[in-house]
């Protein structure tokens, strides 16, 4: 499952993704397998994607 999956159309904000990265590292034992080293890899990219488009530009 993708880890920005939900309602078609949904799109998780960054604290949502942020909250999904530490409940990985938490389940992992701060040692991640392949699998869970892809979905951290996959989790940081949208993550930082989210942070960018919740960034408001000064006029």
């Amino acid at each position: 499952m993708s880890p920005t999956s939900g309602a078609p159309g949904s799109v998780l904000s960054a604290t949502e993704l942020n909250e999904r990265i530490r409940a990985l590292w938490l389940r992992a034992g701060g040692s991640l397998s392949a699998a869970e080293r892809a979905e951290y890899e996959v989790l940081v990219v949208a993550w930082a994607q989210a942070v960018r488009g919740e960034v408001v530009v000064a006029a």
